[in-house]
């Protein structure tokens, strides 16, 4: 057995880029820092092929912790064709769309005593009932707009509340004509005020009919990639938009913290979905273990900085 080319070891000056900073992982090459500059070179041919789909699968707690800016910036810079979102990303998203605000807090709290303030605490991220109370003022007068003889597919939802808002995902997504999808809308407080907006008026949404759509066009594309933030539903619903079609991905590049050994398909490996049909048996594709509100900043940032050259 033969040894590969050697680990070179990292050289950082004051000053540096992002890029600058990725390639000097590259050349290390070890552990998830090198799984990152794949990662990166993998996105920017995905970004820069003109042949190529560009779905993004957004789960976890993203927006709260700060990152909804990127997935907006990359819907205004046309790199995304498809999201994918859970409908808490998408809550959240609304929220400050609104005008409302995350705030810093902290893991070592008392609970109890934020249940007593009515604050919300996910990790070290407060978010007071306030908020809901906006949130659910918006969401039932968007709701009364619609027509109540009419039955909506849920990318139809969120374009409707996007084109009510002025800034944030659903915003630029509608403003892009970008399909929003969110194939598990029930499990989030999008759902649960439609189902409260139910109990007095009538309102009909047709989770199957945004699956035409979007097998039409796995059918019809040359190639298609995918950015990966964290797994869960986004992730299955992109992955297996392609079993219908005779192809799989060409690009994948899938940012999670869960680990593959626990059988769950958050932690899963892109290698394993080759087996799957779903990514193609030469795609390039890479996971990347590690924290999302640090690999996903540094992804974006370093491709940025190449294509823009």
């Amino acid at each position: 057995m033969e040894c590969g080319d050697p680990v070179e070891q990292v050289s950082l000056r004051p000053g540096m880029s992002v890029d600058e900073l990725m390639r000097q992982l590259a050349r290390a090459g070890a552990y998830n820092g090198g799984a990152l500059a794949r990662a990166a070179d993998i996105y920017e041919r995905m970004l820069t092929d003109r042949n190529a789909v560009k779905f993004f699968g957004l789960a976890g707690a993203m927006v709260p912790a700060g990152m909804g800016g990127i997935v907006s910036d990359l819907l205004s810079r046309g790199h995304i064709d498809v999201l994918v979102s859970t409908g808490a990303n998408l809550t959240h998203d609304i929220i400050e769309a609104l005008g409302c605000r995350h705030y810093h807090g902290s893991a070592c709290c008392s609970d109890v005593e934020l249940r007593q303030d009515e604050i919300n605490r996910i990790y070290d991220v407060y978010l007071p009932n306030d908020a809901f109370i906006t949130f659910e003022g918006f969401i039932q007068d968007a709701l009364a707009s619609l027509d109540p003889g009419r039955s909506y597919p849920i990318t139809g939802l969120m374009a409707m509340l996007g084109q009510r808002l002025d800034h944030g995902i659903l915003s630029t997504a509608a403003g892009k004509g970008v399909p929003v999808y969110c194939p598990a809308v029930a499990d989030s407080m999008i759902g649960l005020q439609c189902w409260l907006f139910s109990q007095s008026g009538k309102i009909s949404v047709d989770a199957f009919s945004d699956m035409k759509d979007l097998i039409d066009l796995c059918f019809t594309a040359k190639k298609a990639g995918a950015l990966l933030i964290g797994g869960g539903v986004p992730k299955n619903f992109i992955l297996q938009s392609m079993l219908m079609t005779p192809q799989g991905f060409s690009y994948a590049v899938q940012l999670t913290g869960d680990r593959p050994d626990l059988g769950g398909l958050s932690g899963a490996t892109l290698d394993e979905a080759r087996s799957w049909g779903k990514i193609t048996g030469d795609a390039a594709a890479v996971t990347v273990y590690g924290d999302a509100t640090i690999t996903l900043p540094m992804l974006v940032a370093a491709v940025l900085e190449r294509i823009a050259r």
